[in-house]
């Protein structure tokens, strides 16, 4: 165990692993699940190891620039479940952080990068490039698109 262990806390001197991260890395390594078990337990004892802590860093990383699927995917591929995703998620985005602040920032961003002043009579191509730039980032395109049309459509009103 206690060489697993100074194995463990030679990665986590670099960066946060999750718990599964560190799991696979120590078998991958030829290290036994009777050694691995006692030193994540000691690690997370000692909070040097939190799955709820790398959550959070990278909640707070993809803040404004990523949306909620991608997250919980970059979470996924790091071993880590969705209720613990999920309760985290809702922690960390506050009142302050609601989803129609977060739409209203990324229109914004939208119209600088694409040199749009309307989203009424967008041309497909445009259309196009604007619902690639949501996806990548874990929006729903065509759901923006719409809302942002109505709210132009209301303002006007």
């Amino acid at each position: 165990m206690n060489k697993c262990y100074e194995y463990f806390l030679r990665l986590l001197t670099r960066r946060e692993y999750s718990a599964a991260e560190l799991q696979k890395k120590a078998i991958e390594k030829g290290f036994v699940l009777e050694d691995i078990t006692p030193a994540l337990e000691q690690l997370q004892n000692y909070d040097y190891q939190s799955d709820r802590r790398l959550v959070s860093g990278l909640i707070t990383a993809a803040e404004g620039k990523y949306g909620k699927n991608v997250v919980w995917r970059k979470c996924y591929a790091k071993g880590i479940n969705r209720d613990l995703f999920e309760e985290i998620w809702s922690a960390t985005t506050t009142e302050a952080d609601s989803p129609a602040d977060q739409w209203q920032e990324l229109r914004e961003k939208v119209k600088r990068r694409y040199k749009i002043t309307s989203f009424q009579n967008l041309d497909p191509k445009t259309k196009a490039k604007i619902a690639n730039f949501l996806q990548y980032r874990g929006f729903k395109p065509w759901e923006m698109l719409a809302l942002w049309q109505q709210e132009e459509v209301d303002r006007e009103s």
